[in-house]
């Protein structure tokens, strides 16, 4: 390894606003590299020193998105970082921000940017890339980002030297839609934004109360209409279930059986998945989502959709079911199958618990990313 001993850390932003994952990534890797110093560098904290610019990149995303906005196909927010004006200003502030005497190589946490700088090896670590949205339902290619922008993104893959990524099905569409050479991609998961519980004794008393989790803020994306009426399907099969709900949910969403909790505290989360019998969100648009993983750590079975990474988590038959998205008919039956087999549920919430610590364990991701970082510096140095 290089005698440089800082690694420069790149994110958008703290978290939050950014996810907790964000939070988690930065302890794993502080754990993962105690042999170095991590410079971590915050990039809209460089951009807000600049009111001027950050002006005239609010207008650029305007001009670019215009009509999108408008029809509220697309948010300022999120439009602000995807065009050619803030691509290269970041790029610029990072040519200046990160040193190759300092440095021994970065690790940047999105590809929303590219934090590349000549002389110090770049690696990046995703859950998403822009074309693989294309593979859920509904969205079309009208609905992409602008083509500069698309142009800027495939350039930040292949100036890296290697991408790290969430899930199986990231790793395919670098490879197959950006063109990226399949060595310098890997699919390394990642962990628990939560505390990982302790293993319990697979208890069918627990699996009997018949107790179905959601959580998910965003109600409608997350598919919870369609479990609404999935359990209204349940009532003459299993009138005794329940189902919790932990969503910002419309008001007028009332029915029997179904605890309205609103979004609660990080920290109050686990007592619901501890209790619980199913983990259940029918997803329909999903990058990845980290409550699939703190629900296996809960020994759940979970029922979810073929969407994004969710046929990574979840192997269907084996630690729970996956059901077509929008599909309440298919759901209500898979919800049954599990509500009529306590035994089953717990079996299953045993295979959740293994597939988890095989896979989403914090120090198994960051020891395999290091054991990537030093096999890729160690080729360079004997190339060079």
């Amino acid at each position: 390894m290089t005698a440089r001993r800082k690694i420069a850390v790149i994110s958008l932003t703290p978290s939050p606003p950014a996810p907790v994952a964000t939070k988690s990534t930065l302890a794993a890797l502080k754990a993962a590299f105690p042999d170095y110093e991590l410079d971590i560098i915050y990039v809209l904290e460089f951009l807000k020193r600049s009111r001027l610019r950050m002006a005239l990149a609010g207008l650029f995303a305007v001009a670019t998105y215009l009509p999108d906005l408008l029809r509220g196909r697309k948010r300022l927010k999120y439009a602000f970082f995807r065009t050619n004006f803030v691509f290269r200003w970041i790029k610029w502030l990072m040519a200046g921000r990160i040193d190759p005497e300092r440095h021994a190589f970065s690790i940047q946490l999105q590809s929303l940017f590219d934090a590349s700088v000549p002389g110090v090896p770049n690696f990046i670590y995703t859950d998403h890339v822009h074309l693989e949205n294309l593979k859920f339902d509904g969205f079309t290619i009208a609905d992409l980002y602008s083509s500069g922008w698309r142009a800027c993104e495939r350039e930040i893959y292949h100036n890296a030297e290697k991408i790290f990524t969430w899930s199986t099905n990231v790793s395919r569409a670098l490879i197959e839609d950006y063109e990226v050479d399949p060595e310098h991609v890997a699919c390394i998961y990642t962990g628990s934004n939560s505390t990982v519980p302790r293993s319990q004794p697979a208890n069918p008393i627990r699996y009997a109360r018949k107790e179905i989790l959601f959580i998910g803020a965003d109600w409608q994306r997350k598919g919870g209409p369609t479990l609404l009426r999935a359990f209204r399907m349940l009532g003459e099969r299993h009138p005794d279930a329940t189902l919790t709900v932990i969503s910002r949910v419309p008001d007028d969403q009332d029915l029997d059986g179904v605890n309205y909790l609103g979004l609660l505290p990080l920290v109050e989360i686990p007592e619901y998945y501890a209790r619980a019998a199913i983990f259940c969100m029918p997803t329909r648009l999903e990058p990845f989502g980290n409550v699939f993983v703190e629900a296996m750590w809960h020994q759940l079975p979970i029922i979810a959709t073929r969407v994004g990474a969710l046929p990574d988590i979840v192997e269907d038959g084996i630690n729970g079911f996956l059901v077509p998205p929008g599909e309440a008919n298919a759901l209500a039956d898979r919800l049954s199958d599990l509500l009529d087999d306590p035994e089953r549920c717990a079996r299953m919430g045993l295979a959740s618990r293994e597939r988890a610590a095989g896979r989403y364990d914090w120090p198994l991701v960051v020891q395999n990313m290091r054991a990537h970082i030093e096999a890729t510096l160690a080729a360079r140095d004997d190339m060079g």
